[in-house]
């Protein structure tokens, strides 16, 4: 259906392919991979003609239609949630818009006279309307945002009230609505909750039509995706099979690709040395000019490609007391909604709490009482002796200095560090070379995550509460973060959506629920065994 040919493109003095190729087929569910800033966005803009490569073909069947969500949603206003939903479905929306300017038309008296044309006119437009399922668009419109996780009071909203994550839930409803040939899906867990996530799963695993997907949740791609496209080195290769299929077969293959470069470099330097012993003797230059010739022909092995992952030895925290934190009697409302209740918890050194709950819940609220971002109505919140707590939330972001640069955080943050270790942890989190010269105003939002993250974890505190660490995190700093943490000798309270960090991580689980507070002995393995569910909300 889709075919990228030899493509090739620049990006100044960046290589992005080099001659690069790949297909997609009809009902194939694609995962596409690759390092930060390797072109993975850019290939979908190539796809959708928004951007040209310098070299190379883009083949696409005629007729053929495909929806792409990315990151930029762009403005949202003036319509309700349902409504821009649906204005994004395509033909079919069209479609409905044109039958209800026909149908106000019709039933208009000063228009009679054009009444046989416009009943002739509807009746071209209203076959095609039936055909694409227009008349259950409003159902699966309904579905799809609440599969996403909006509640049916807001789904009557203007959408202009809503957050940017939430306008970027709208944005991907209207492409899943639209029920293109192709979806091409960039980055679309990002602002999911675990339970959003898993619907989405589902709802990609039972889409018909072609799929490539850009993900950082190790877990979706592993269970949905059949085949992977790596971008590295401004190559394309493709590798049937999920995500951890794909990790054998790259890493195999990398290891025969070593091997073979070994055995040449090898047969290459006994070569030359002979070269080298006999070049003077008149003896020898038969042998030695047949050597040479034999060598000029032979095809050179390239030295493999390693991908940079940089490790860090985090260094071990002061012991805390036994008791982390306890909360007794915890009330907590806003305005008239009652979040806890005579809410009791206890938080013991070394636990590893993960906190479950659907949307409202109360999952953050506990983190910022814990915190001390915010104070209960009612009740207590204490830390115990010798608790030194390091928290990490998205508005943390917000407080790098925009004037530093990255390194220079890093420096402000740890006067007495060596430049040597900082450069270590930077390089851990995935800024290598010039990137440490960059000033924190130009980062990324995943760039500003990764610099929050490397500041709290050089010098760790003994308990880390921790709202959504990995959104925006590659899955290579994301495995890395997750064995650091997993070697962390101190205590955790934590929300997450990904599962593979869950499960690595967690030895507890508290569940909220309205109206309900449940803890799970084990983590979030036991807790999904002894549940039947991944999630709260998934019962």
């Amino acid at each position: 259906m889709i075919t990228l040919g030899n493509i090739s493109l620049r990006h100044g003095s960046q290589i992005l392919y080099v001659e690069a190729s790949m297909s997609i087929f009809r009902g194939e569910k694609i995962g596409l991979v690759g390092p930060n800033g390797a072109g993975k966005s850019t290939i979908f803009r190539i796809i959708m003609g928004q951007q040209s490569p310098d070299e190379g073909t883009v083949s696409i069947d005629k007729g053929l239609t495909v929806g792409y969500f990315d990151q930029d949603v762009g403005e949202m206003s003036g319509r309700t949630v349902l409504a821009e939903t649906m204005a994004g479905a395509g033909e079919v929306a069209t479609l409905a818009a044109q039958m209800r300017e026909l149908e106000e038309a019709m039933a208009d008296p000063a228009r009679a006279e054009e009444l046989d044309a416009l009943v002739t006119r509807y009746g071209d437009v209203q076959p095609r309307f039936e055909e694409l399922g227009g008349y259950e668009l409003d159902a699966r419109a309904q579905e799809i945002l609440a599969g996403l996780g909006f509640e049916p009071r807001v789904v009557a909203d203007d959408v202009g009230a809503l957050s940017g994550g939430w306008k970027m839930r709208v944005a991907l409803a209207r492409i899943l609505l639209m029920r293109p040939d192709v979806l091409l899906l960039d980055e679309p867990t990002n602002h999911l909750d675990i339970e959003s996530i898993l619907w989405l799963e589902r709802f990609l695993r039972e889409y018909p039509g072609a799929l490539v997907i850009t993900a950082h949740d190790r877990e979706l791609l592993d269970r949905l995706v059949t085949k992977i496209v790596e971008l590295d080195g401004g190559e394309l290769t493709t590798f049937s099979g999920n995500y951890g299929f794909y990790e054998q077969q790259r890493d195999l293959a990398a290891a025969q690709h070593e091997a073979q470069y070994a055995r040449q470099q090898a047969m290459l330097a006994k070569e030359q040395a002979f070269i080298d012993r006999f070049a003077a003797r008149a003896s020898h230059a038969a042998q030695v000019q047949s050597r040479v010739k034999k060598l000029d022909k032979i095809d050179k092995v390239q030295p493999p490609r390693r991908r940079k992952v940089v490790e860090f030895d985090f260094a071990a925290p002061r012991r805390s007391g036994n008791d982390v934190v306890r909360i007794e009697g915890v009330g907590k409302r806003f305005g008239d909604r009652t979040i806890y209740d005579g809410l009791d918890f206890v938080v013991r050194r070394l636990e590893r709490w993960c906190v479950m709950g659907v949307n409202g819940a109360g999952k953050s609220t506990l983190l910022k009482l814990v915190a001390e971002q915010i104070a209960p109505d009612v009740g207590t919140m204490r830390l115990g002796a010798s608790v030194e707590l390091g928290y990490f939330a998205q508005h943390a972001m917000e407080l790098l200095d925009p004037t530093l640069t990255v390194l220079e955080q890093l420096q402000h943050a740890h006067p007495r560090a060596t430049q040597g270790s900082l450069r270590n942890l930077l390089g851990a989190f995935g800024f290598s070379g010039d990137d440490v010269d960059k000033p924190c105003r130009v980062l990324s939002g995943g760039e500003k995550a990764r610099m929050v993250l490397a500041k709290m974890l050089y010098n760790p505190p003994n308990f880390l509460v921790l709202d959504e660490p990995t959104n925006h995190l590659d899955l290579d700093t994301k495995a890395m973060l997750t064995e650091a943490l997993a070697d962390f000798r101190g205590t955790m309270l934590f929300v997450s959506h990904d599962r593979e960090f869950l499960a690595k991580l967690s030895n507890r689980v508290l569940e909220l629920t309205p109206g309900n507070v449940r803890t799970y002995d084990g983590g979030y393995i036991e807790y999904v065994e002894q549940t039947q569910h991944e999630a709260p909300g998934m019962r």
